[in-house]
């Protein structure tokens, strides 16, 4: 299926490549079938990054909750906290394109080699 790169990282990876440019050069620093990380130097941000899929790494505050979900990203020491609303997401987009939108391979291509690089 890909791994934690593909099935979970893609989304970060490719949100990180739009907001800081593209990839300058990446490491893998760890990576088992629950957990990676690594870091990136991308053309406006480096970027050390984590993806676990181990319910001991949710903070206690997501667990007490019963969420089985927490996305952080930490810009210049400032947490942003975006698990929520992430419902449907993949539907939206499919009927996106079944009506005629969408995004083409060249959007999505700088993503998927990182990915394919990571892995």
């Amino acid at each position: 299926s890909g791994g934690l790169a593909t099935n979970i990282g893609i989304h970060f990876f490719d949100l990180l490549q739009w907001i800081f440019g593209g990839t300058v050069r990446s490491e893998v620093h760890w990576s088992d079938k629950d957990r990676m990380s690594g870091y990136l130097e991308l053309k406006k941000a480096t970027v050390r990054w984590y993806l676990s899929i181990a319910r001991e790494d949710l903070p206690p505050q997501t667990i007490a909750r019963d969420n089985t979900t927490f996305r952080s990203i930490t810009v210049d020491g400032h947490e942003v906290e975006f698990s929520e609303g992430f419902t449907d997401l993949h539907t939206r987009v499919y009927e996106d394109i079944l009506s005629g939108g969408g995004f083409g391979i060249a959007d999505a291509r700088p993503s998927i080699e990182l990915v394919h690089d990571i892995r």
